[in-house]
């Protein structure tokens, strides 16, 4: 049976062609999905205009729409188990993976709900004795939400629910490859008492589906996760039209090891940034730089943890690594792979997709490191979204920071050190949008993310999120009980 997609608050087939959702794991079939058409796209942007206009959404408090978010929190966390299993159906990430993105958004939907019912708005100061000035904010309008394969639900809940707090109408259109998710998301949304109109999920290709959306004129914010290369594309769209744009892109983030860091600390926290996800994730930690004192020490005992990772099954116990999305991306990782060889590297370890076991009707790559590259070689500045790490020294700090900002990307880096005051210069001056310290890819609702140069513009997250899905109204009231003396 076909699934329906979600067009202006009603269930129905869309009227465009059909697709199947796969496990990546082993290439079965999940579902078969309707998708968008044109009209459907029509169809879905006129109603969430008026539906965004009507009193009940338009003029309700702040508390009456936290509300609802409160609502899709609770319905999340109750079904947290089934709507893991769905997402790694969905993109092949190991359920204790999924797990915490599903509680992610879960987390997301109610901070999010309390920063709605809590937030002030100002009365400014005053200039001047014969008026008095206030400022205050409005929803948009309608909003296209686009969203990626690799992380679904949590950057699904990351648009929806700010944009939907600020009063707003959302067209959401999920990554085709992961579309289930999206369109559970609308069911949980719908029993938690969102008003018809107000959230469509359209499913479909982006160039197609996803580019009338952010076109359409009546669209007055583009928020999307993705690549550069899209976001480039969306920038231009919103540049014409003259509305805002949210857009997190692609990264090619460094990783940074000082002389004096706990070695065994940061070669597992290294693991985690760069392999975890199976590298499919814009902030993994896919350059790293070791300080040339403990170059080869540390080398080897990173190869030692990466040895130990356990690639398999993702809905098997204890897997590190699952699959990647699909047959097609796998060859485009190893592609760089045979790139990096190409241009004088050493594949230390792993260079290869699996192909034997339970692996092999998936689409799975073994976690490899890469050394000898210079940082200017193309592997080394092209984000490759896979379990691929290159690894580079340096002899001091100013030869490190020429290399680690030697990029077109500022999304996020890691330090690995026991001087904090050290690590605190560092941070400041890399040209990133967000800095780990002893850490790695973890991450907080209440700070904001988002990323500088070709990695994006704007910020999602934080307690002024909802902020970005707004547009700000002075409004002046005038004290002076006397006319006006100009036409005296």
């Amino acid at each position: 049976m076909v699934k329906h997609i979600y067009i202006a608050g009603e269930w129905r087939l869309g009227r465009g062609h059909v697709i199947e959702s796969r496990f990546p794991a082993d290439n079965t079939v999940n579902a078969q999905i309707s998708t968008a058409s044109l009209e459907d796209v029509e169809e879905a942007i006129t109603k969430a205009d008026q539906a965004w206009r009507q009193p009940q959404w338009r003029n309700a408090l702040p508390h009456e729409r936290a509300k609802i978010l409160y609502k899709v929190a609770d319905i999340i966390e109750s079904r947290v188990d089934e709507l893991s299993q769905l997402q790694t159906r969905d993109n092949g990430k190991p359920l204790s993976e999924t797990r915490a993105l599903v509680l992610s958004a879960a987390a997301t939907a109610r901070f999010t709900a309390a920063a709605c019912e809590t937030l002030n708005e100002e009365l400014t100061t005053q200039r001047a004795a014969d008026f008095m000035t206030m400022s205050v904010h409005e929803p948009v309008g309608v909003v296209a939400a686009i969203t990626p394969w690799n992380s679904p639900i949590a950057s699904e809940v990351q648009k929806l629910a700010p944009a939907l707090a600020a009063g707003n109408a959302v067209i959401l259109k999920p990554a085709e490859a992961t579309s289930l998710i999206a369109l559970e998301l609308a069911k949980i949304f719908e029993e938690a008492g969102l008003p018809k109109g107000l959230l469509s999920v359209l499913v479909g290709r982006g160039s197609v589906i996803g580019d009338a959306i952010a076109q359409h004129p009546l669209v007055r914010k583009i928020s999307f996760t993705g690549g550069t290369s899209t976001g480039r594309h969306l920038a231009h769209i919103a540049a014409e039209k003259l509305i805002t744009t949210s857009l997190e892109l692609g990264g090619k983030s460094p990783t940074i090891v000082l002389p004096d860091a706990d070695l065994d600390m940061a070669a597992k926290g290294i693991a985690y940034g760069i392999f975890s996800s199976a590298g499919q994730a814009c902030i993994a930690g896919s350059r790293l730089f070791i300080h040339a004192s403990i170059y080869e020490k540390f080398l080897a005992r990173l190869v030692e943890i990466t040895q130990g990772l356990r690639v398999g099954h993702p809905e098997a116990p204890h897997v590190h690594m699952g699959s990647l999305i699909n047959e097609k991306h796998l060859a485009s990782v190893h592609r760089y792979v045979e790139l990096a060889k190409a241009e004088g590297g050493t594949v230390v370890i792993g260079g290869e997709a699996i192909t034997e076991g339970e692996c092999a009707k998936g689409s799975f790559y073994k976690p490899t490191i890469i050394t000898g590259l210079d940082n200017r070689a193309q592997t080394c500045q092209e984000e490759i979204f896979g379990p691929v790490l290159v690894v580079m020294s340096y002899e001091n700090e100013q030869d490190l920071l020429q290399q680690a900002n030697d990029s077109c990307f500022g999304l996020a880096a890691g330090i690995w050190t026991e001087n904090y005051r050290k690590a605190w210069q560092i941070a400041r001056a890399l040209e990133v949008g967000t800095v780990w310290i002893n850490t790695y890819k973890k991450f907080s609702i209440s700070a904001p993310f988002g990323g500088f140069k070709d990695s994006g513009i704007g910020r999602e997250k934080g307690r002024l999120g909802i902020l970005s899905y707004m547009q700000q109204k002075s409004i002046y009231l005038g004290l002076n009980e006397q006319p006006n003396p100009w036409a005296d």
